[in-house]
């Protein structure tokens, strides 16, 4: 059971439309296409796409008598139109990380022209990808900043673990064997969260010594009814939480970057279907559509978003997104601050004139 609610101690959570209509296509050419992936920096939002288009939308607000609203800016397609399936900013370096089609290829942000293969080449044979947490926490890069600091990179393909680091250019580090198969990874520093596909565990690997242990199987149910898909979120600079079913609801474990289990546990009624930090809080989606936010210190129940009414032009949540930089989100007041109003005028006192 979940722990009893309790007051917040700050304003409560609340779901706001940032964008409307994503496709502006007309609806025959949009048959069968769905929006994949989301990432928001800034005033930016970048979308992907099944139809392998990469979308670009920006804060807008061109008329002070309107209210804010995110505008389509520009449109990028991957090679051969294949579905996008992943996608992480690094802001320190202008650069997009895009998945698509077992291929992480590079993009330039705000821009997101491709960086010419001749710089970059496509990496092949993804299964997934992750960037260090904390090179991701860097500010943004400015023409007035140093050079920027490079960042470090895992891809996970079949059987091994490629680590990277990248800056304008890509550099190879070198490969650490995984043949148990990775599916989801988070990394911070040295250390690395990963899923594996043939014994359905969370594994800690430290890619400096290239050891790897098990730590908490995805599902301690006995019956293989249901397969939970992996659930990692880096949750502070030295911490993650891993998610594993039981068989009747669902442990939210803490542990460090020594594969330590620190703090107390989460616990949910069901299997979340997304997991996000805003520190202090934990958000989480679950299957019915309902929103669950925990305190991350005292592990208590903080607020539950109910689920949107049927009428509502979002009736599903399929998913929860993050945004480590911050965004932005329309004002739905700046259009009255905005508009033109009568000022009273005081007189000072008059001057006598000799």
């Amino acid at each position: 059971m979940a722990s009893p609610l309790i007051a917040v101690a700050v304003p409560p959570y609340q779901v706001q439309p940032l964008i409307e209509t994503v496709f502006s296509l007309p609806a025959s050419a949009l048959e069968g296409v769905q929006a994949r992936c989301a990432q928001a920096y800034g005033s930016e939002i970048y979308v992907g796409c099944s139809n392998g288009e990469l979308l670009r939308f920006a804060l807008q607000a061109d008329d002070p008598n309107k209210s804010e609203s995110y505008t389509l800016l520009s449109r990028q397609s991957v090679p051969l139109d294949k579905p996008i399936e992943d996608i992480l900013l690094v802001p320190s370096i202008s650069r997009a990380l895009v998945q698509s089609d077992s291929q992480l290829h590079f993009y330039t942000i705000p821009s997101l022209d491709p960086v010419p293969s001749n710089i970059i080449r496509p990496i092949r044979q993804v299964v997934t990808f992750t960037v260090d947490y904390l090179h991701l926490k860097r500010p943004p890069f400015s023409g007035s900043s140093p050079v920027p600091q490079a960042v470090d990179l895992c891809v996970v393909k079949r059987n091994a673990l490629l680590l990277f680091s990248l800056r304008e250019k890509l550099f190879y580090q070198k490969e650490i064997p995984f043949p148990l198969g990775g599916t989801l990874a988070r990394r911070i520093g040295n250390s690395l969260c990963i899923s594996d596909r043939t014994e359905g565990n969370y594994n800690f690997v430290n890619l400096e010594k290239a050891e790897n242990f098990p730590l908490l199987p995805l599902s301690q149910a006995l019956d293989g009814d249901f397969i939970p898909e992996p659930s990692i979120t880096v949750t502070g600079d030295d911490e993650y939480l891993i998610c594993s079913w039981t068989g009747q609801n669902t442990l939210g474990l803490f542990i460090n970057s020594n594969g330590d289990p620190v703090r107390g546990t989460l616990e949910w009624p069901a299997y979340p279907k997304a997991v996000c930090l805003d520190y202090p809080y934990i958000t989480t989606l679950l299957p019915n559509d309902t929103i669950e936010i925990h305190n991350i210190d005292t592990q208590q129940l903080a607020q539950i978003v109910p689920a949107p009414a049927s009428p509502s032009p979002f009736p599903e949540r399929s998913r929860l997104i993050s945004s480590l930089s911050g965004y932005l989100v329309p004002s739905t007041q700046r259009s009255s601050k905005m508009r033109i109003v009568p000022v009273r005028l005081l007189r000072g006192p008059e001057v006598a004139v000799s």
